[in-house]
């Protein structure tokens, strides 16, 4: 059984991903690219895409052995890591902010 902390990386890790293909105008990754990518078993990228499909984050085009053929980031999940992204490029100007302050 995979541990709580692994699933929240695999999750994170297929979000991360997913965004990262948005950014370079790639609306869609395949399963298959995504698992060699991301370098995990199918049924942890199974488990990782099926909670963050329950979760609105993402759309999934399942195949018939039930593993991810087609994977893409919903509006929301465009959404939630843009604020992620505004969010670590704020704590980065706050970090070199203090480090000018301590010069």
């Amino acid at each position: 059984m995979t541990k709580l902390r692994e699933r929240k990386n695999n999750r994170n890790a297929v979000l991360r991903s997913l965004y990262g293909a948005v950014e370079h105008n790639r609306a869609e990754v395949s399963g298959s690219a995504l698992r060699t990518e991301l370098g995990l078993p199918d049924e942890d990228l199974t488990a990782a895409c099926a909670y963050l499909a329950d979760e609105g984050l993402i759309s999934v085009e399942w195949t018939s052995h039930r593993t991810p053929a087609a994977v893409s980031l919903t509006h929301e999940g465009i959404r939630l890591m843009e604020e992620q992204e505004e969010q670590a490029e704020q704590e980065d100007r706050e970090t070199a902010r203090r480090a000018r302050s301590d010069d």
